[in-house]
């Protein structure tokens, strides 16, 4: 029979589906026509999903159709040229393909499709028909032209340019009009794909030098077919970042009553700021400034440090308050009667923190502490419209987007501007302000923090006249109590590679000598703390247990308080591993930071562990290491070190009213740092 349409189907057969543009596809490409027909790299795959229905045969996975394809354009000479196709059955839902052979089709002319689907017994309307649409690629075989780069502020290997923090704008054009994107990528990156706002513009991207020395952009322009140009490259040369272009130390001579500025302006200082107050330890600075909180600690200058607030700047300063429950203002500049921005100290949460604000946008982060010193960083990048705030070196809080004011005042330490005059004025010390005329990048960030350990105990244990152990640091040495001696190779010991029937002697763990314990009383003390546990510090040792299956906990390091040990570092043999100890709280049962890290013991047949325990006081973060490795099982949260009263201990700790876990095995090369030694520099 015929139906009306003039679709020929068998009386007890129903034609398939008439196939729907979204089920067809261009070489994985979506069907479209006219400007937004298919652009491809070569003849590509046509794929159509076909529908018979269910209702001609049960189960309906026996039901299959053919693909009819069909593809026509028009030649040079106007004469309409066309190709067909027929696929194998496949089962009704599958995809059809027609995989066009290399040569088919002309190239750069558009090519028009369409499907129908066979059961054999009838055939469906072709999916151009009625609703439906024809669909259109183009066959490219030219790649495009490669791009031109340009960059106004980093000409290309021309001199040495500003610079580490200041923005370069890259250029990439090619001269082909279809290219589409462009793939970049800089010397460690960014990398990424930009999109012209028309094929075959030019596009603009941002780039941010984070370090000096040569630097490289690589870029290749891609056209609507995928097809790549050849690889461009563009080289210039980076400076580091420019000086502050205000700087004040705030080590002026006490009496003093201005702050000399190594750059900007001079600072007035009111009767309320006292010079010649100790500098934050192990940075460059010699001395900071004391402001007393009162409408007269202040300093303030007549000229704005940040010339444009609406462009990149940033400023950073050392601070220690000397109280944390409310607002104070470290540093900030006037606009008007308001503030430009401010970096200072907010009460108004539940916890004091840290602050930097722009235009009314607040980044907030870190935990200011009574009497600490901490190195606070604020940065507005106009290319990102974002403020950001380190605190010692480290990014804290979250990003926030900001108006800068356009008006430039005053700059102010110690006091900001509100309609109602200036507030918030600080109460403590600062030192080592500065403002940049850019963005200060993460590494300048912890270079600015940075606190440089310093050595504070070194005991190499080769000797022990009058049952001391000497500091090679020339400090406190280490007294060896009963059940503690050194132990060196006995002279005449013989060598197996002169003698091989001998049993030579055990070397030392490292050097000519070692301290050995006992396991019972045996333990060396070096008087004084050695380290301040309220602060960062860094503590290393080499230890070998005798024993290969100890039988309790035994400690080779701890620090005691006046109830409990700041710290102690034991081996736990339920765990095969060395563990990490900090109570919170000079508080016998207070809660603990507790870290381990598995290392079985060799019982005096290998060459030990080294085992080293470092604090942060700028992160609160407590790891420990051996062999040099640490990891997310071995670092512990610890807010509010104490600071440890009592001498160091090598090979016991404090249990209840007196000494335990004493080490039974050998120890070495005893270190001791004021600071936070980084990975690659532990001991």
């Amino acid at each position: 029979m015929t139906t009306g349409t003039g679709v020929a189907q068998a009386a007890d057969n129903l034609p398939p589906k008439q196939p729907l543009v979204q089920d067809l596809e261009t070489g994985h490409k979506e069907c479209a026509a006219g400007d937004q027909r298919a652009y491809v790299s070569g003849p590509p795959v046509l794929s159509a999903v076909l529908y018979d229905p269910e209702e001609d045969n049960h189960p309906a996975e026996a039901n299959l159709v053919k693909g009819e394809f069909e593809a026509w354009w028009t030649d040079a000479d106007g004469v309409e040229q066309r190709l067909t196709r027929t696929t194998l059955e496949g089962h009704s839902g599958d995809p059809q393909r027609w995989h066009m052979p290399e040569g088919s089709v002309p190239p750069n002319t558009v090519i028009s499709w369409r499907v129908r689907a066979n059961d054999g017994k009838a055939t469906s309307p072709w999916s151009s028909e009625g609703d439906g649409s024809v669909c259109e690629f183009v066959y490219d075989d030219e790649n495009p032209e490669k791009a031109a780069i340009s960059s106004p502020e980093y000409p290309e290997n021309v001199h040495w340019v500003d610079g580490v923090g200041v923005y370069g704008h890259f250029t990439m054009d090619s001269p082909s009009d279809d290219v589409v994107s462009y793939t970049y990528g800089f010397i460690g990156g960014p990398y990424g794909t930009v999109r012209p706002e028309r094929p075959g513009g030019p596009v603009t991207i941002p780039f941010l030098p984070l370090d000096s020395g040569p630097e490289s952009l690589t870029v290749r322009a891609i056209d609507r077919a995928g097809r790549s140009s050849a690889q461009s490259s563009y080289d210039f040369l980076v400076k580091s970042g420019r000086a502050p272009v205000a700087h004040w130390p705030l080590a002026d001579a006490k009496g003093a009553t201005s702050a000399d500025a190594e750059a900007g302006t001079d600072a007035a200082a009111g009767s309320g700021v006292t010079f010649g107050a100790p500098a934050p330890a192990r940075t460059k600075l010699s001395a900071s400034a004391t402001l007393d909180g009162s409408s007269h600690g202040h300093l303030t200058t007549d000229a704005p440090a940040v010339a444009d607030p609406r462009k990149s700047f940033a400023v950073s300063a050392w601070a220690r308050p000397a109280e944390t429950d409310r607002n104070m203002t470290v540093a900030g500049q006037d606009a008007g009667e308001s503030a430009a921005f401010a970096l200072g100290l907010n009460a108004r949460g539940e916890t004091p923190d840290w602050s930097f604000t722009v235009g009314g946008a607040t980044v907030s982060g870190g935990a200011p502490e009574t009497g600490e010193w901490a190195h606070l960083l604020g940065v507005y990048d106009a290319e990102t419209g974002e403020a950001q705030l380190y605190v010692n070196g480290h990014e804290a809080g979250t990003r926030a987007e900001a108006t800068p004011a356009a008006t430039a005042g005053a700059f102010q330490i110690g006091r900001v501007r509100d309609g109602n005059g200036y507030h918030d004025r600080w109460h403590g010390e600062l030192g080592g302000v500065r403002v940049h005329d850019r963005v200060v990048v993460p590494d300048e960030a912890a270079e600015l923090a940075h606190r440089e350990p310093s050595l504070r105990g070194h005991w190499s244990l080769e000797t022990a006249p009058d049952g001391a152990s000497p500091d090679l640091n020339g400090g406190a040495p280490l007294k060896l109590g009963p059940g503690a001696t050194i132990y060196r190779v006995p002279d005449g010991s013989c060598e197996w590679w002169l003698d091989p029937d001998c049993t030579p002697a055990p070397q030392p763990l490292a050097g000519d000598g070692h301290l050995a314990l006992d396991g019972k009383t045996g333990h060396a003390i070096a008087e004084g703390p050695v380290v301040d546990t309220s602060d960062s510090f860094t503590i290393g040792v080499v230890v070998q247990l005798a024993d290969r299956e100890p039988d309790r906990p035994m400690t080779v390091l701890s620090l005691p308080g006046e109830h409990t040990d700041a710290f102690k570092v034991r081996y736990q043999p339920e765990q095969h591993a060395w563990q990490l100890v900090m109570p919170h709280k000079d508080e016998r049962g207070a809660p603990e930071a507790v870290v381990a890290r598995f290392a079985r013991s060799d019982g005096r047949d290998g060459i030990g562990h080294r085992v080293a325990v470092v604090y942060d006081d700028a992160t609160d973060k407590v790891k420990l290491y051996v062999d040099g490795q640490t990891g997310a099982d071995a670092t512990a949260v610890l807010p509010n070190g104490w600071r440890a009263s009592g001498p160091l201990q090598i090979g016991r700790a404090r249990t209840g009213d007196g000494w335990g876990e004493y080490l039974h095995g050998d120890v070495d090369e005893v270190r001791a740092f004021a600071g936070a030694l980084p990975d690659g520099r532990i001991p």
